[in-house]
């Protein structure tokens, strides 16, 4: 089997920090070319893959501001398609732009939909189902409006997150600085319980960072180190009592959830989107539906076993597990 796994190009693959599409699209890539699989990679010329790499993309745009995103990501789409004869499947994990593409050639195509925005997008999926493939990252990520292969959760190398079972009186903030993801509300929890908070990410919206987050920053309460990657993220994501996840949106899955939680750190979690298929109440963290109730939340971290936390994870969350599922969709697609 031949595949083309098609990444992003915002950020290198994997991604040196930030980046969750195109770690996701490492993580299966590595699994699957650990299992015998033939993958030729589509990424940025400086990616790190065990496949073959093919990249004419010369950097990311997110990390170099001579890269025009427009320019690049069709040349970068051109060169796969150009090619596509040579696969017997292209996974596109690079959002709609590559279904402009897929009448065009004759090899099946699998896209990956890493969050369903809105209704917007649809003239991008909706002509295109016949002849692609969708893959839901969660059950609570489907549209109504669209017709879906396989529902596929995210995967994690298990242990590259070593179980911290002592954890810390310490809070976590994980994710853009958006106000999506809860940061200002994850804030006030801290401040509410009188707890440290440590928060990692990129800074997506700076108007809502000045005005929400740093007046807040003191350097020892309350701390932004910034987006970390490799062992430092790991380092913090176990040293924690619990991830805050306050999200205000419909959150599509959740990487850094499962991960926090492959470390032994329970998550506190807004009940929107994904998160009652991530979290078991009670069990791996809590199920809130307000800033009270996560400050309640709090004071109950206790009852939370975090060999359970692991334990769940392992179970429902590696990449192994991810990568069965996707190889089961390719051959039942390619027959």
């Amino acid at each position: 089997m031949k595949i083309a796994m098609l990444a992003p190009i915002s950020w290198r693959t994997p991604p040196r920090h930030y980046g969750p599409w195109e770690l996701v699209t490492s993580l299966l890539t590595e699994a699957l070319v650990k299992r015998g699989v033939d993958v030729t990679l589509f990424a940025t010329q400086d990616s790190l893959t065990a496949g073959t790499l093919a990249g004419v993309v010369p950097a990311p745009y997110s990390e170099d501001p001579s890269i025009d995103a427009k320019v690049w990501e069709f040349r970068h789409l051109a060169h796969l398609f150009e090619r596509a004869g040579e696969f017997d499947l292209i996974h596109n994990q690079a959002d709609f732009p590559a279904h402009a593409f897929s009448h065009l050639v004759d090899t099946p195509i699998v896209t990956t939909i890493h969050g369903f925005s809105s209704d917007r997008i649809l003239p991008m999926y909706q002509p295109y189902q016949d002849r692609v493939h969708y893959v839901a990252i969660s059950e609570a990520d489907r549209s109504p409006k669209l017709r879906y292969a396989a529902t596929i959760h995210h995967g994690i190398v298990l242990d590259e997150f070593p179980f911290n079972a002592a954890g810390s009186d310490d809070l976590l903030f994980f994710g853009r600085m958006h106000p999506d993801k809860g940061a200002a509300e994850a804030i006030r929890v801290a401040h509410a319980t009188g707890r440290r908070l440590a928060m990692y990410g990129i800074v997506q919206d700076s108007g809502y960072y000045e005005r929400e987050v740093q007046p807040h920053l003191d350097g020892i309460r309350i701390t932004h180190p910034g987006a970390v990657g490799g062992p430092e993220r790991v380092r913090a994501l176990g040293a924690a009592a619990a991830l805050l996840h306050l999200i205000s949106f419909d959150e599509p899955f959740g990487l850094s959830v499962i991960e926090a939680m492959a470390c032994g750190t329970p998550v506190i979690a807004i009940n929107r989107g994904s998160m009652p298929e991530l979290i078991d109440h009670g069990v791996t963290g809590f199920l809130v539906d307000s800033e009270a109730e996560a400050i309640e939340a709090v004071a109950r971290l206790p009852e939370i076993d975090r060999a359970a936390c692991r334990a769940a994870v392992a179970d429902r969350f590696t990449v192994e597990r991810m990568a069965d599922r996707y190889l089961e969709l390719y051959r039942r697609i390619l027959g």
